[in-house]
């Protein structure tokens, strides 16, 4: 299925009904259709066809959806560039994709020799266009957008994702969390991450709820748009959910008694968070997995056990294993790497046929992740394999060593790396966030990990920072942390 046909089923059946909200306006699904088949019409005329692609550096607004979609109707493939990125990431994104133009709404993030195209000028040409349907395209395989990786271990890859991938991937969060055209959608996540774009927005066209957009996350307004709009759904990432814990309980009971639903994802979220937010919020939040390459892979229940600290069973269509080095499958309980097959698997790497061959190997996608298969088949992660600390001939999962600490009272956040040590090989060092009320005491949270984990897991280090380095979608930047010490070490 290609997204103009999954998309019909809101900005055609239901062309008269509120779609979208932004800054205090609301447009219908009909309206959001002529705007996208007016730009549509205006990219054709400025040169771009089927194949070509467009990148495009904007934050969160409404003309980033009308874009995207007429993107989609005529073939263009789609690249958003992550708006916190600067010279050296973006230039790379557009070196290697090679788009015909760059959209954006002020300086360039690049030096590279793109045409730039504003996005207010290209929306004030696009509407003198004719605003009736386009032919378009009825191949599912072509590709839709290529979705750079966050890059944390090197240069980012695009991930070449079909129309078919998203419009399977939409499919299932669309019936495993029983979104319809009943739902109110608060979105704040970023539109240039998979997150934002392939499950809020694929999932609010294809099932015609109300939408409304925020520009970001802003945990000083959050409480006040939760309590004007009434969400029934909302998508969000564990920093967000951290934040959300400050809000007065009245109004978070308020908020939780027209919530229907709380997705976490795009990083670990801590089983204390899990916790506080079901007493405080009356919600137990549905935490998934996924990643840019493959969309979504296991998420908890929605009718069921939603088991903290896990990241649940598979998605319709999904094949998981959990294999060690040799590729044979371990028992549950025991920890290896997550190989996955899907039908919303990207196609491969954008012109990395080595990287493609490295990770989609005998049928299988190697994700780089560490997991365990428990009771009842619940997965949990253990990180990243690159991230697994091996001190002393003994394996180190970070993962567990962050929810034990994340349990005791002073800490807010964590994040645990393994350093270079000349006896062990590698230990561990926790990287600490106190909360605003607590000092961070290094005896106390070594006493508190050495009653519940193996002498060997504990910290030999622990260290007050004031945040942690995070990309734009919440993920914590180990290797950021880890340099941070060497320098640290080497004065």
């Amino acid at each position: 299925m290609t997204l103009p046909r999954l998309f019909a089923l809101s900005l055609e059946s239901r062309r008269n009904r509120p779609a979208l909200e932004w800054a205090g306006e609301t447009v219908t699904f009909g309206e959001i259709d002529a705007r996208s088949n007016r730009l549509a019409r205006e990219l054709l005329r400025r040169g771009l066809a089927a194949g070509d692609r467009l990148a495009v550096y904007l934050p969160n607004r409404p003309e980033y959806i009308d874009l995207f979609i007429a993107c989609t109707k005529i073939g263009v493939v789609f690249v958003p560039i992550n708006v916190l990125y600067r010279e050296r990431e973006a230039g790379h994104i557009l070196r290697d994709a090679a788009p015909r133009a760059l959209v954006l709404d002020g300086s360039p993030p690049s030096t590279e020799p793109v045409p730039h195209w504003s996005v207010d000028d290209l929306t004030m040409s696009a509407s003198t266009q004719p605003a009736d349907a386009l032919p378009t395209l009825t191949h599912g395989d072509h590709p839709a957008c290529i979705i750079y990786t966050s890059g944390t271990t090197g240069l980012a890859k695009g991930a070449v994702l079909t129309h078919n991938n998203l419009a399977a991937n939409a499919a299932n969060i669309v019936t495993c969390w029983q979104i319809t055209e009943s739902d109110r959608h608060l979105l704040a996540l970023p539109l240039f991450h998979v997150h934002g774009l392939g499950n809020g927005i694929h999932s609010w066209l294809a099932t015609g709820g109300l939408l409304r957009l925020l520009p970001r996350f802003d945990h000083a307004t959050a409480a006040a748009e939760f309590l004007d709009f009434a969400p029934t759904l909302f998508f969000g990432v564990p920093t967000m959910y951290v934040r959300m814990l400050e809000m007065p309980e009245d109004v978070a009971r308020r908020i939780g008694r027209t919530a229907r639903l709380f997705v976490s994802g795009s990083a670990p979220l801590a089983s204390a968070v899990f916790a506080e937010f079901e007493r405080r919020f009356g919600h137990r939040i549905l935490e998934r997995y996924g990643m840019s390459e493959t969309l979504m892979l296991l998420g908890n229940p929605y009718a069921g056990e939603r088991r903290p600290g896990t990241v649940g069973h598979p998605f319709p269509g999904v094949s998981v294993r959990i294999a060690d080095r040799s590729g044979a499958d371990v028992a549950d309980g025991e920890t290896g790497e997550l190989l996955v097959r899907s039908p919303a698997l990207c196609a491969g790497y954008w012109n990395r046929p080595d990287a493609t061959a490295a990770a989609m190997r005998d049928g299988w996608f190697h994700t780089g992740d560490l997991g365990v298969r428990g009771e009842g088949g619940y997965v949990t992660l253990q990180g990243r394999a690159h991230e697994l600390i091996i001190s002393g001939g003994f394996n180190i999962y970070p993962r567990e060593v962050e929810e034990v600490l994340a349990e005791h009272g002073d800490v807010a956040e964590v994040a645990v790396v393994g350093v270079a040590d000349t006896l062990r090989g590698e230990v561990p060092v926790a990287f600490v966030v106190p909360h605003a009320s607590s000092t961070m005491d290094g005896a106390s949270l070594d006493a508190h990990c050495r009653e519940r984990l193996a002498s060997f897991k504990v910290p030999r280090h622990f260290v007050a920072v004031a945040t942690l380095p995070r990309t734009a979608l919440g993920k914590i930047q180990k290797g950021e942390l880890l340099a941070a010490w060497n320098r640290e070490s080497s004065r």
